[in-house]
């Protein structure tokens, strides 16, 4: 039993006398540094702090929130590493809640009424073949994915047990890479060898991504009429049907893809505003009150929930539980970042409905204002606030608001919807002048850290692309020539762990925001060559 000697153990149970049976389990196990959380807040805490080896958390944790949600939480975050072992344990035999668990990527479920060999058998089992992996996880999350794949390709060969899963994973490097033409005969391999499902899902984002889309869609749609459970297609056949404009397909898709699993709140969340864009302001309602209802209890609630919410009662002319909607705003998010921008974006879109003038230039002054120092706050949300502001006689107000929808857009169709927003409003010369405003603002900002970096001045490059990320954090250019200019001022002016974390965050931004920008590769070549030099790469084990 000493295999488990020095490993460190959280579990998340709300009652003490389970957490207690649990931990005496571990104990037996030969596993004595564990933590507890009787709640998912807590828990959330305990991996803010520190790093597990394992996490042993109950699905009916109380509170509000299950282990799913939490677990959702958690990998969203990036709050546990790729070699944390995650054990979801529960009583339920519902199916379908197993099944809404296993989407997310626990390493396994523990089914209780359990022993405590079932749960070291469980535990060794998962910790073999972590160990096999766990070289390949060091790689990644210390941004080698080069020589990651190379080990995977050891690894292929040296553990033929492991080996789809190798393949697997090497895959997913790819795409994550921005290399999907080298990841399609992988999973092209893998559907030949044996008809995985997830393999057609990974080959069918190969297609995606080269925007072929047909193609895709094809596949997908094969792939949730012959795997009624697998989530995962879903949401990419809806993405697909997105990516065409097909909104009310996108609605339909991902209507079945809760209905089987139910509990995700990022993805309810996506069909409630998938429904409200396309204009369905019953479902859209009845999804975003759920959204609102679950998301209260996370740790990570976001005040924008309530928003849309606001603007989806709105629009059916409830002015009255619109505002209700806002005291709940107002009162259950008061210290979250963020809450009185939204309050104030919400307020107005209610005070516009009712003709409450003072009320509104009160609401519409303080939304103004707050969200000039607003990143986070999305895009759509933005716009509307743009909206109410341009109709309602705060024409500079609105225009500051769009510049910055603008300047932060992902593409050309980004900068369309803005521009459709003050041209469905009669100012069309105004949305193209702004266009033309932002998209020069970004080529400035671009040439000003080149040219302190041709000057030599390579720290002062850093600070001007650190700035202009902090305010266009999802401009692909923008967050692309930051990683560049901090890259360069590694290889110049000696390392700094600061700059190194934060080039890996921005080279990972750049491949979310922008997975298949030819330049990646060059990008990460350069990474890896500074690594290199400063000898910062993992040693290969």
């Amino acid at each position: 039993m000493n295999e488990l000697d020095g490993l460190n153990a959280l579990i998340i149970e709300p009652h003490a006398g389970m957490r207690a049976t649990i931990h005496n389990m571990l104990t037996m196990c030969g596993l004595s540094k564990v933590d507890h959380a009787g709640s998912s807040n807590q828990a959330v805490k305990h991996l803010g702090l520190k790093h597990y080896d394992l996490v042993l958390c109950e699905y009916a944790l109380e509170g509000g929130q299950d282990g799913q949600q939490l677990l959702e939480d958690v990998r969203h975050h990036k709050l546990m590493p790729l070699s944390t072992m995650f054990f979801m344990v529960t009583a339920e035999g519902d199916y379908g809640k197993v099944v809404s668990a296993a989407e997310l990527g626990p390493t396994d479920y523990i089914l209780k009424p359990f022993t405590a060999d079932r749960l070291l058998e469980r535990i060794a089992r998962a910790l073999d073949k972590r160990n096999v992996f766990l070289p390949v996880y060091e790689l990644m999350e210390s941004g080698n994915q080069r020589e990651a794949i190379d080990l995977c390709i050891e690894g292929e060969e040296k553990h033929p047990r492991h080996a789809i899963d190798f393949l697997r994973l090497r895959a997913e490097l790819h795409m994550f890479l921005g290399e999907p033409e080298l990841a399609e005969p992988i999973y092209r391999r893998l559907i030949d060898a044996k008809a995985i499902a997830w393999a057609r899902l990974g080959l069918a984002k190969t297609l995606f991504l080269r925007e072929r889309f047909h193609e895709a869609q094809d596949l997908l749609e094969d792939l949730v009429d012959t795997n009624k459970n697998f989530v995962d297609a879903y949401d990419w056949l809806a993405r697909t049907h997105e990516a065409v404009g097909a909104l009310e397909q996108a609605q339909a898709v991902l209507g079945d893809a809760v209905a089987v699993s139910p509990h995700a709140v990022r993805r309810l969340r996506k069909l409630g505003e998938t429904a409200l864009e396309a204009g369905d302001h019953d479902t859209a309602e009845k999804v975003l009150k759920q959204v609102v209802s679950k998301a209260k209890y996370s740790e990570f609630k976001d005040p924008q929930d309530h928003v849309r919410l606001v603007q989806t009662l709105v629009r059916k002319g409830d002015p009255v539980q619109a505002a209700a909607v806002i005291r709940d705003l107002d009162k259950s998010m008061a210290y979250q970042k963020g809450a009185a921008l939204c309050s104030a974006i919400a307020s107005s879109m209610v005070h516009e409905y009712t003709g409450n003038e003072a009320r509104l230039n009160e609401s519409l002054i303080a939304a103004l204002a707050a969200s000039k120092d607003a990143p986070a706050l999305a895009p759509d949300l933005k716009l509307e606030l743009a909206r109410v502001a341009i109709e309602n006689n705060m024409e500079e107000g609105a225009a500051e608001v769009m510049r910055e929808v603008m300047r932060n857009a992902k593409d050309g169709a980004a900068i369309g919807r803005a521009m459709a927003v003050f041209e469905k409003t009669g100012h069309g010369d105004l949305a193209q002048q702004l266009a033309r405003e932002s998209r020069q603002q970004v080529v400035d900002l671009v040439a000003g850290g080149a040219a302190k970096a041709r000057e030599g001045d390579f720290k002062g490059a850093v600070a001007l692309m650190q700035e202009a990320v902090a305010k266009l954090p999802d401009n692909p250019q923008v967050v692309f020539n930051a990683a560049l200019a901090v890259l360069k001022c590694l290889d110049n002016n000696g390392w700094e762990e600061r700059l190194g974390q934060q080039a890996i965050v921005y080279i990972a931004a750049v491949r979310r925001l922008d997975p298949v920008n030819p330049k990646l590769p060059a990008l990460a070549g350069l990474h890896q060559q500074v690594l290199k030099k400063y000898n910062k790469a993992p040693r290969r084990k």
